[in-house]
């Protein structure tokens, strides 16, 4: 509580580093970074036992993924990332029909982004443009490779180049992945590859596809899982409604999810929002819950990760821990559209491509020197 005529307003900081020495009354931190910064924010933070908050995507490396779920094992700390799609009613329905048997044993999953919505497919700017006045471009960068600025990697637009973000998988992939993670019980893939529009050094392309094959586990055999971007999308299945026939034309719901299943199919918008089962059935119609008039909205991850932070006993869906295989999973996805036409076969026990070493290169790289955790 804030007293009034108390609040002398917040402290900037250059330095993420000097804040966490000199704010010692911090409980919890936001990191709300471009993607290449939020695991170095995050470590320091849950090492000094503050509680975090990561946007999306989780981290920008596969080794950092692992190191943000084991500090935050250690530390015992409340974390989240910004993904709802863990505790969403599509999901919680989704989960119901599919073990109900609504279309039987899924063998695919198709999901489709019309994103990217900033440029890709570039090479990196011949020429440099000045730095803006009072603009720490060396602390921008961070771990990532030094280099001369150019308007081309900020603001926003940084997501298209492979230093600094994940591109249209790490961007909106994080979102479905949760929720299909959760709703097939899945564990990191065995194999991944892509193909794509071209393929160039510093950017992601500008469309692409690519296939992530995950092993059984329990009950559930192996299946394929399928992502598109970039305007592609899979292809349509027959029988459907003039609607849901023009999501794979380009329609007024451009982006979506379908799961395929020995005896059927089931459709809906990208995180799973509105589903509906092929052959229709009269046993699985989505009822979306009422909404209260004048009811606050809410952001379930948020919601959970403030509850752990004070005290509660539930750990929130999309906590670090959980979150690590899910991530894992799109960063080899992304790592593969930067090898178009390359198979990646994956040994998750010891963090490895097995079958080329050049690409391991990618899976924890480095950070400069000066940036180091």
């Amino acid at each position: 509580m804030v007293l009034t005529g108390s609040y002398q307003g917040c402290t900037a900081f250059r330095d993420w580093r000097e804040l966490l020495d000199k704010q010692n009354d911090l409980d919890a931190v936001y990191v709300a970074t471009p993607d290449h910064w939020h695991a170095g924010i995050a470590l320091t933070a849950m090492r000094k036992h503050k509680h975090v908050l990561c946007q999306k995507p989780m981290t920008h490396t596969i080794g950092d993924a692992r190191r943000m779920a084991a500090t935050a094992r250690e530390m015992k700390v409340a974390t989240s990332v910004t993904v709802n799609n863990p505790s969403s009613e599509p999901t919680r329905v989704i989960s119901e029909w599919l073990a109900d048997g609504a279309i039987a044993t899924v063998r695919e999953v198709h999901n489709w982004s019309s994103r990217p919505f900033w440029p890709q497919g570039v090479g990196r700017p011949d020429t440099a443009d000045p730095i803006p006045e009072g603009f720490d471009w060396d602390m921008w960068l961070g771990p990532a490779a030094e280099r001369p600025f150019s308007k081309l990697y900020l603001p926003f637009v940084w997501r298209g180049w492979h230093d600094f973000g994940c591109g249209s998988f790490g961007d909106m992939g994080c979102y479905s992945f949760a929720g299909v993670f959760k709703i097939l019980n899945l564990t990191p893939p065995v194999s991944v590859e892509a193909s794509a529009s071209e393929s160039w050094d510093e950017t992601y392309p500008k469309a692409s596809m690519v296939h992530l094959n995950y092993p059984a586990n329990g009950n559930r055999p192996a299946l394929r899982m399928s992502w598109y971007d970039g305007g592609l999308r899979p292809p349509r299945p027959g029988g459907l409604n003039e609607k849901d026939r023009l999501m794979f034309a380009g329609g007024e719901e451009h982006e979506g999810i379908l799961y395929v299943g020995d005896k059927g199919i089931l459709l809906a918008g990208f995180n799973g929002n509105n589903p509906r089962v092929y052959p229709e059935s009269p046993k699985y119609q989505y009822q979306p819950p009422p909404r209260v008039p004048g009811a606050p909205r809410t952001d379930v991850a948020i919601d959970q990760w403030i509850a752990a932070c004070k005290g509660g006993a539930e750990a929130p869906l999309a906590n670090f821990e959980l979150q690590s295989p899910v991530t894992e999973a799109f960063l080899l996805g992304c790592i593969a559209q930067r090898f178009p036409g390359e198979f990646l076969e994956w040994d998750t026990a010891n963090m490895r491509v097995t079958n080329s070493e050049k690409l391991n290169d990618y899976i924890d790289p480095p950070y400069r020197s000066a940036y180091k955790i």
